[in-house]
């Protein structure tokens, strides 16, 4: 550990808490104010950085190069870095490339939340990209903490179990050819805008598949961080009973956005989440049901008020549509609460994205197509989530929102009645789902999830 401090030294900057952390990756010499990490450099608590264990990485040495660039660690499959850090924002700077060869590299943070997609570097050429990554964790200012569920927390031992509300921040890599030379991490500027995300499960961070909360971060540059709080099982009464609407407020400050997504579960009034216990009655689905046209409506426009107190810019998005997959069409499910989406908006005098719309026109343009889009009659799979990201692009400039003025210049013009990509053309590398290459470790706070998450 002192030698880790004397490493990191000098990349302190004026700021006693702004650290700034630098990693040489590769087994050659590493360069000045770096640390080494090698692949079989797996995390530590006492180190606080290292690979998360299956990477299977390997380290690579070319003659040509600086220290920094000769060396790089990549991998067939997914390998993920973490990093011990406070909560908060952070800038992500990545160097990759290969001073002898090509790269392509994707890269996602924490629970699989797509930051680059497909970065590629020409033959010898290395390039340097930013991105922001948001971790948190489960407490709230006065000494309590949100109610996490069973996929969230280990009941009996009392301990996290998913990187969305760890210590650490999680990168994930892999690609046609993955080449990482160097990682640092920085605190975000502090004019990031945030953009904080609350829905439920068709929104939240999925272990497999994809969600557009997921998909999101991939069209903004460096001046966006996305916050995605959404979780499965949630409902406008759940998310407030759990104290996450809390959470959300805390972090919040004047100028970040708020995408409010509720309304799947929220039609259920019978029977029991199977996301929480059996004798815990947050599962109960008569308690936080809501009425379309009654308290459905009002929920949301309260959040939406709320927000605006606190000086967010809300923006209420209906549910996407389910659909039947035996004929793959959409189902009229959803439609009340799509339809009155839109009310609350009205009440709540703020932004209105219609999805639910949105995604009942691409089902119909994707025809049998639409079932690579959905990995059930409920959640989307990672085409899906793809264009599904890109209908809320295409909300937010609809609205004439700032966030507008924040999108990558790659980002395209959604039609979706026209929905591009096609599926035979959807090239956005999906990490192939695998089992473990190490047998389960404990991880601090009880977690035991290996491969891509």
């Amino acid at each position: 550990m002192k030698r880790l401090l004397l490493l990191l030294l000098p990349a302190l900057s004026l700021t006693a808490q702004a650290q700034v952390f630098r990693f040489d990756f590769g087994s050659g010499e590493a360069a000045e104010g770096y640390v080494p990490v090698t692949a079989g450099t797996l995390y530590s608590e006492a180190a606080g950085y290292g690979f998360e264990p299956g990477a299977a990485a390997t380290d690579v040495v070319r003659k040509k190069g600086d220290l920094l660039t000769r060396d790089f660690v990549t991998a067939p499959d997914p390998f993920l870095f973490s990093v011990k850090v406070p909560e908060g924002n952070y800038k992500v700077t990545l160097t990759l490339g290969d001073r002898t060869g090509t790269s392509a590299t994707t890269v996602k943070s924490e629970v699989r939340r797509l930051m680059l997609e497909e970065f590629t570097t020409g033959k010898g050429e290395t390039r340097q990209v930013s991105f922001n990554v948001n971790v948190r964790t489960p407490q709230l200012s006065k000494g309590n903490e949100i109610k996490l569920n069973s996929r969230e927390l280990d009941y009996e031992t009392g301990q996290v179990k998913t990187r969305t509300w760890d210590d650490r921040l999680t990168l994930q890599f892999y690609g046609g050819a993955p080449a990482v030379c160097a990682v640092e991490i920085e605190p975000a500027a502090e004019n990031v805008v945030t953009v904080f995300i609350i829905g439920d499960s068709t929104v939240t961070d999925q272990a497999s598949g994809g969600t557009w909360g997921q998909y999101l971060p991939r069209w903004f540059d460096g001046r966006v961080v996305v916050s995605n709080h959404a979780e499965s099982g949630m409902t406008i009464k759940g998310f407030r009973f759990g104290r996450r609407w809390d959470k959300v407020m805390e972090s919040a400050r004047p100028g970040d956005y708020l995408l409010i997504q509720l309304g799947t579960n929220d039609e259920k009034s019978k029977g029991h989440d199977p996301m929480w216990d059996a004798d815990d009655h947050a599962g109960d689905w008569v308690r936080t049901h809501s009425d379309p046209e009654k308290d459905y409506v009002w929920g949301l426009a309260t959040m939406a008020l709320e927000a605006k107190r606190h000086g967010m810019i809300p923006v209420i998005v209906s549910p996407m549509t389910k659909i039947d997959r035996n004929a793959a069409k959409a189902t009229e499910l959803m439609t009340p609460y799509g339809i009155n989406a839109r009310r609350g908006a009205e009440l709540g005098e703020c932004a209105y994205i219609d999805l639910w719309g949105m995604s009942r026109d691409i089902v119909e343009a994707l025809g049998k197509d639409a079932l690579a889009a959905y990995s059930d009659g409920t959640h989307t799979d990672n085409y899906g989530a793809y264009l599904f990201s890109l209908c809320i692009v295409k909300g937010i400039r609809e609205n004439g929102l700032g966030l507008q003025d924040f999108l990558l210049p790659d980002t395209p013009w959604f039609d979706p009645k026209a929905p591009a990509p096609a599926l035979k053309d959807f090239s956005c590398p999906v990490e192939p789902r695998r089992r473990p290459q190490a047998p389960p470790q404990p991880r601090p706070g009880g977690q035991t999830e290996f491969g891509p998450l």
